[in-house]
């Protein structure tokens, strides 16, 4: 039997006031299905450059971990979102604002 899980928009939604009160500017760039649409979150570093993070499923823990699963120029992470977003269009888009990276995804107990 597998776990509840949160809806996607309301892990949208809890995850925008976490970041507000962490000073941390997020934007929605696409509305995903608000039940059970992917999330996908772009870190912007202010600088040109940005990371890619989404949940992948590590087989060897049985858990689905917040990974950077691509970093490099804002250009290309913008071109690897609209890849992502042609093949499934439920997926949800965040970007974030962090000269020093910071998304709080990796804070224990965060959803």
């Amino acid at each position: 039997m597998s776990d509840a899980r949160l809806a996607a928009g309301l892990w949208v939604a809890a995850y925008r006031a976490r970041l507000a009160q962490a000073n941390i500017p997020a934007y929605v760039l696409a509305r995903g299905d608000e039940t059970a649409g992917a999330i996908a979150i772009k870190c912007a570093h202010l600088d040109g450059s940005a990371a890619l993070w989404m949940r992948e499923w590590d087989m060897g823990t049985d858990t689905r971990p917040w990974l950077a699963v691509e970093r490099g120029l804002e250009r290309d992470i913008d071109a690897a979102i609209a890849r992502q977003r042609a093949r499934d269009r439920d997926l949800w888009v965040l970007e974030l604002e962090s000269r020093d990276g910071t998304t709080l995804l990796d804070q224990d107990g965060l959803f």
